[in-house]
């Protein structure tokens, strides 16, 4: 018996997409696809009776979009790690994505194997918030967020970064990496100093955008 596949529910209001996708993950044998849905409410009732272990699901869609989605998902006991796929190369989406809960956003002009990636390393139970235009953050936020940081990030830095851009609060984060909350917020103290920001938002667009994370 080979290895566990990753079970993959699929959510986008584009059939060709839809099927797209499907064909595209179903050409590797570390992946099936379980679920396939044309909005969040179908991909949530087939749930129900479907367990998973990643939901790859479109951001814009009628009724429950992905952002809704995220949020419904974060209420359950179990929920899956969500990564929201878009078109639009907007700053305010990565945020915004990052603040519903996905623990993965990724542009769907990314290459196959950016994909295949994303969906390993978030069911590896990481967070993979994609880089968007450097350009538009800039233009968007008033802090300079191309200097350079103060100092080096090791490893444990990066990985609360990337909690705290998947929207986990200070007990959240703790709870994943194994470290008080107080710790952690020890760590935010020193992170927020290194990036010359003020706060958890500034913090995550500005390490976005020095591909920190």
């Amino acid at each position: 018996m080979g290895p566990k596949r990753i079970r993959i529910a699929l959510a986008d209001d584009q059939a060709l997409v839809l099927c797209g996708l499907k064909a595209l993950l179903g050409g590797f044998e570390q992946f099936e696809v379980v679920i396939e849905a044309d909005n969040g409410e179908s991909l949530l009732h087939q749930m129900t009776t479907t367990a998973v272990d990643v939901v790859l699901s479109d951001i814009r869609m009628p009724g429950l979009d992905g952002f809704g989605l995220c949020e419904r998902l974060r209420q359950l006991p179990k929920s899956p790690p969500v990564i929201l796929l878009t078109t639009f190369h907007d700053p305010d989406m990565a945020l915004r994505a990052a603040e519903a809960g996905a623990e993965g956003f990724l542009l769907k002009d990314a290459s196959p194997m950016e994909l295949v990636a994303t969906i390993e390393e978030v069911a590896r139970g990481r967070t993979v918030i994609a880089p968007i235009s450097t350009d538009l953050l800039r233009t968007r936020y008033a802090y300079h967020d191309d200097a350079a940081p103060s100092g080096r990030f090791n490893k444990r830095e990066i990985d609360i970064l990337r909690l705290l851009a998947g929207g986990y609060t200070n007990r959240e984060i703790g709870q994943a990496i194994h470290i008080a909350e107080g710790t952690v917020k020890n760590y935010l103290i020193d992170i927020f100093d290194k990036l010359d920001t003020r706060d958890r938002t500034r913090a995550v667009l500005k390490a976005i955008t020095l591909k920190i994370i």
